[in-house]
């Protein structure tokens, strides 16, 4: 009994998608040399950062970084800087899911208004607010204590746009059997919404606490004392007339301020893709 045999098909390499992984990698590379363009030159001598800053370091140094300790309280610094931005974080996630919460799963007249009216808000410039806010915080006698930036800081229309367009998202019908079974709104935010919206609470965790951890502007105009100075004012110490002078201890203490950061990150990216893939516009 003789078979026919069936003709080899060739499988087509998918040129497409290594056209795609080409883009990824090169992506990856340009948005990865920054960083270690900034930690090269944190463990290179002053006059190599000043003459080859694109270069591989020809001798390994950490004087930058003892200088940055000896000069320093970064101790101090860091502490106060992690006042701000967690406490800041804290409220700002918690107050800005209520508020979104609120607009979107509790029906009030004129909500969708409101909604328009803190949208608008966003297309304000900040820098409108910056003399009437610290007129308020002087007033209040709060200019050079925390409370002076975490307060104002506590809601953020934007935080709440995205935590509102995840939390539409959200079966009614999951909130409709809550309040059957005689469930308060706030219980329902704390024991079914949280932790539906974790992924987009996440990312509003991390936008928020980028923010305050990168905030130069606020603290130099309010923190005017230097037991409240961040790592972002403690910065200026290394400011000179003479170039390159303090060169090593920037570049190091430079590191040292967003390594936080990259950490950060690296440990919730999964939620924050998650939170932006799952939005909802409606």
């Amino acid at each position: 009994m003789v078979t026919a045999t069936q003709p080899v098909q060739r499988r087509r390499f998918p040129w497409s998608q290594v056209l795609v992984y080409l883009l990824l990698i090169l992506g990856a590379l340009f948005v990865a040399y920054p960083f270690f363009y900034m930690l090269m030159n944190s463990v290179k001598p002053g006059p190599e950062i000043l003459h080859s800053p694109t270069s591989l370091p020809s001798t390994i140094t950490l004087s930058g970084y003892t200088g940055v300790f000896t000069r320093l309280n970064v101790l101090l610094l860091f502490r106060n800087s992690l006042i701000l931005a967690v406490t800041g974080t804290v409220l700002n996630t918690m107050l800005s899911g209520l508020a979104a919460y609120a607009i979107a799963k509790i029906p009030f007249p004129g909500r969708n208004h409101l909604f328009g009216f803190m949208l608008a808000t966003i297309m304000i410039p900040g820098v409108l607010f910056l003399i009437p806010t610290y007129v308020i915080m002087f007033n209040l006698g709060w200019v050079g204590k925390f409370r002076s930036l975490i307060i104002p800081g506590a809601v953020s229309v934007y935080n709440i746009f995205l935590l509102r367009q995840f939390m539409a998202g959200i079966p009614d019908e999951i909130i409709e059997a809550a309040r059957l079974d005689n469930a308060g709104d706030f219980r329902i935010f704390m024991r079914i919404i949280l932790p539906l919206a974790r992924p987009a609470l996440a990312t509003v965790a991390i936008l928020t606490f980028m923010f305050n951890w990168n905030d130069f502007f606020g603290p130099l105009l309010y923190l005017n004392n230097p037991e409240t100075w961040t790592v972002q004012v403690g910065l200026l110490q290394f400011q000179s007339t003479i170039p390159g002078e303090n060169i090593q201890e920037l570049w190091a203490a430079v590191t040292m301020i967003t390594l936080p950061l990259v950490v950060l990150f690296f440990f919730m990216q999964d939620q924050f893709i998650q939170a932006f893939a799952n939005v909802k516009f409606k």
